[in-house]
């Protein structure tokens, strides 16, 4: 019906619509349905959907906004615990000591050398004509402390919050340096031996046969070695550094993922859908990469955290059996080692286990809300 108009009471047949306004409506309402359909295919994806449930669990939520912050602000150590101030303002000119070496003639002293921001001369002169901006904590990790109630290792004081070790370093600094290289590390580690594990997996997940056997053969005696004893003598071979250790740990690190990928490649590749590709003559390549790939990722992920917990622990292990780091570099193991050497100084050993027993415990919190929104049995 072309309906009516209602006009001083009276009722006016209203004007037929044409067939091409008819046809626009019927386009329009169609088009606005699938809009609708769209949006709500959005908000309810898998990806939202998990998401959500990550959300939900707070425990996990709250400890990665923690983490984050606390491995954002560690990025900045030098901005927070350092022996040279942030900005200098001397006779109206600004200088930035941390990017910039200046001599002490440059504020008014005697020699041509660099300027020691610490020394009270120095501190008197800058005084007089201006002022200097410190960072929070006046020492990096490797500041030596000369000015002690007592010696070293000293107790907790206004200037040191959280002591000094037995070398006369300020706690507090060696504890951020130490956090920040710690999780670079792990985070490194866990990328790398992420990247082979997965590859590894997918490749004999996927061809079977005699790649999967060889691969498994080969699995077994690897992973038979005494890994630990392995990285101890490597250690001791050669001056370790950051990325030797990284290198040394990533030939044993990349077997966690193995299993797990390979299950979920063993699962799928006799899909109707990866069958149909093949079908069709694509490359192995990109059915690996584009079909069946992303489906395994869902499970990999749910590990990602506590192979992170471990390469963190790896790491200190080796610094507090004195085959980790090079002497002197800022570490939770080596302050450990430090807190067993030195047991009248137990903030050492205290500091260093609840920094490593916090950060262990953010990552496991994170792990675990995680694979709970991963689970497709919590699926809504």
């Amino acid at each position: 019906m072309s309906g009516e108009i209602q006009t001083d009471g009276a009722t006016v047949p209203a004007a037929p619509k044409s067939p091409a306004g008819a046809q626009l409506e019927a386009q329009e309402r169609a088009q606005a349905a699938e809009l609708e359909q769209a949006r709500d295919r959005a908000a309810n994806s898998p990806g939202r959907e998990r998401w959500r449930r990550f959300r939900a669990n707070r425990r996990g939520w709250i400890s990665l906004w923690i983490f984050s912050v606390l491995f954002l602000l560690s990025l900045g150590a030098d901005f927070l615990a350092n022996e040279v101030p942030l900005l200098v303002v001397y006779e109206g000119s600004v200088y930035f000591p941390l990017v910039r070496d200046y001599p002490e003639t440059v504020f008014g002293g005697e020699f041509p050398i660099k300027t020691d921001y610490r020394d009270p001369y120095i501190a008197d002169l800058i005084g007089e004509k201006g002022f200097m901006l410190w960072p929070l904590v006046r020492f990096r990790y490797n500041t030596i402390n000369y000015d002690l109630p007592g010696p070293a290792p000293s107790g907790p004081t206004w200037t040191n919050p959280l002591g000094t070790d037995d070398q006369g370093r300020d706690v507090l600094a060696v504890v951020i340096y130490g956090f920040r290289i710690s999780v670079l590390f792990g985070l490194t580690l866990t990328l790398l031996s992420s990247l082979v594990g997965i590859a590894a997996g997918a490749l004999q997940g996927y061809y079977g046969g005699w790649v999967d056997l060889a691969g498994q053969r080969f699995m077994e005696v690897w992973s038979g070695m005494p890994t630990l004893f392995i990285l101890i003598i490597l250690s001791s071979v050669v001056q370790p550094n950051f990325w030797w250790l990284l290198l040394i740990n990533l030939l044993f690190g990349w077997m966690g993922l193995v299993g797990v990928v390979r299950a979920e490649f063993l699962r799928t590749r006799n899909y109707e859908y990866v069958l149909a590709a093949r079908a069709l003559g694509l490359r192995d390549s990109r059915i690996i990469f584009r079909h069946i790939l992303p489906n395994a990722l869902v499970a990999t992920l749910t590990f990602l955290p506590f192979i992170l917990c471990g390469s963190i622990t790896t790491l200190t292990s080796l610094d507090f059996l004195g085959f980790g780091l090079p002497p002197g570099s800022p570490s939770l193991g080596g302050l450990l080692a430090q807190g067993k050497d030195n047991l009248h100084a137990p903030w050492l050993g205290i500091t260093a286990f609840a920094v490593l027993a916090g950060t262990l415990s953010l990552l496991v919190f994170i792990g675990e809300a995680v694979r709970d929104a991963l689970d497709p049995r919590r699926a809504v």
